[in-house]
């Protein structure tokens, strides 16, 4: 891989603070100065170091969050709305990105790691990870509707499509469905049922692969368990060396 993209993956930098830093001459590789950011690097065996000291990898993180509503999915807002990172003013986030987004609108399970590469994974329509929500709509579905979001809605010259859809409970106005995805398009659950005349009231999602959001208190963030992240490993179809 090019230097840049291994000081971003060992967390010492991001991409273009690391080119800044190549084109210094600040760092080396295996002794030498590398001063091209072109430049292809051996992650697994090369040693790195920056003003002459050395980098280590640094240690994988894993954490959940109960997004609330009403906060933005990225680090800084231009138009300074509150951000999920004012939920992790506890822990050491300066590496740490979301694995996907939710909408402001949006609340739930959000996980956050520094780990590149798996997070890249769970994110890959082909490890088909499943993510589920639970939606809360203003009428009562019928099988029908469901079905149609099944077999894809075309939005936007997009196909969207729910890998499965199902009635969870119901009232006299309104109810609650849950949705599983393996995509994931922008606002996809939200522009299906715009798709089908349905408005979608609130929209939680409870689980992450096999990572579920449980009893976390609104706005509360904890570490994964080792077991959660082997388990994201396996789903994500990846070798796990423990």
């Amino acid at each position: 891989m090019t230097l840049p993209r291994a000081l971003s993956k060992l967390g010492y930098c991001s991409r273009t603070q690391a080119e800044a830093l190549i084109a210094a001459g600040r760092v080396t590789v295996d002794g030498r100065t590398v001063s091209d950011p072109a430049s292809w690097v051996d992650l697994e065996h090369s040693k790195f170091a920056v003003d002459g000291k050395a980098i280590a990898a640094e240690k994988k993180l894993y954490f959940m969050l109960n997004k609330p509503r009403g906060l933005v999915t990225t680090r800084d807002d231009p138009e300074g709305r509150p951000t999920v990172y004012d939920c992790l003013k506890d822990v050491d986030a300066r590496h740490l990105a979301p694995v996907g987004r939710l909408d402001k609108a949006s609340e739930g399970l959000l996980l956050f790691t520094n780990d590149t590469v798996l997070a890249q994974a769970l994110l890959d329509p082909i490890s088909h990870v499943g993510k589920t929500y639970h939606v809360q709509v203003d009428r009562i579905m019928d099988e029908e509707q469901f079905a149609r979001m099944e077999r894809g809605i075309v939005d936007d010259g997009e196909l969207l499509t729910a890998s499965s859809a199902r009635l969870l409970r119901s009232g006299d106005r309104n109810g609650w469905i849950e949705v599983e995805l393996k995509e994931g398009r922008n606002r996809q659950i939200r522009r299906m049922l715009e798709a089908l005349d349905i408005e979608c009231l609130r929209l939680v999602r409870v689980a992450f692969g096999d990572i579920a959001l449980g009893d976390l208190p609104k706005g509360a963030v904890r570490a994964l368990t080792e077991a959660e992240v082997l388990g994201l490993h396996r789903r994500a179809g990846m070798k796990v060396n423990r």
